[in-house]
């Protein structure tokens, strides 16, 4: 090959590289920038009028159990903002733990019901219980991984960094985690 024609090689191949890196830095970037402004999303609520109604384009809603809108606002970001961050935390680690997430994310959820359920009063109570097939499948799946890989260790003689380097998904964006879930 002559020079010309390596340097036209590498042209291309630096290209293609690039390619897929930009896409990365950009979903890379989004997310960045989504963690550097919760708190700025967190004050929110102060752009919510302090009464009992609240009239807006979409509606009139009436907090009953608030007696407030901006207090059933800050309560809501309270819990919906570490939801989303734990959400990205998820679907963004690549360590073999990772599904113990759920289980905090799971209570999030529950928490947001419960807040909006006490507006609302749309549900009966002990909805705590949801909470178990979910705890029920995540604690002895942590356990069991984790148990294959002490089995691991006593068997190969690998340090736990290369265990975790094994287990670890790697090569999966974003929807490909999302779709191992559902």
């Amino acid at each position: 090959m002559s020079n010309s024609q390596q340097k036209l090689t590498r042209k291309k191949s630096k290209y293609l590289v690039s390619a897929g890196s930009k896409k990365e830095l950009i979903i890379g970037s989004l997310i960045a920038t989504f963690i550097a402004i919760t708190p700025y999303l967190f004050t929110l609520w102060e752009g919510v009028p302090d009464q009992k109604i609240w009239d807006t384009f979409l509606g009139i809603y009436t907090s009953n159990y608030y007696e407030s809108v901006q207090i059933l606002v800050w309560t809501l970001l309270g819990k919906v903002i570490p939801l989303l961050l734990l959400l990205i935390w998820m679907f963004t680690c690549r360590h073999w733990w990772y599904h113990a997430l759920l289980v905090p994310i799971a209570m999030y959820i529950y928490q947001i019901i419960e807040v909006i359920n006490d507006d609302v009063e749309f549900a009966e109570t002990n909805q705590i219980l949801y909470l178990l097939p979910v705890m029920a499948i995540v604690i002895p799946s942590i356990y069991l991984v984790r148990a294959k890989m002490f089995n691991k260790i006593n068997d190969a003689n690998k340090t736990l960094e290369e265990l975790e380097e094994e287990f670890k998904i790697g090569g999966k964006g974003f929807w490909g985690k999302f779709s191992d879930y559902f």
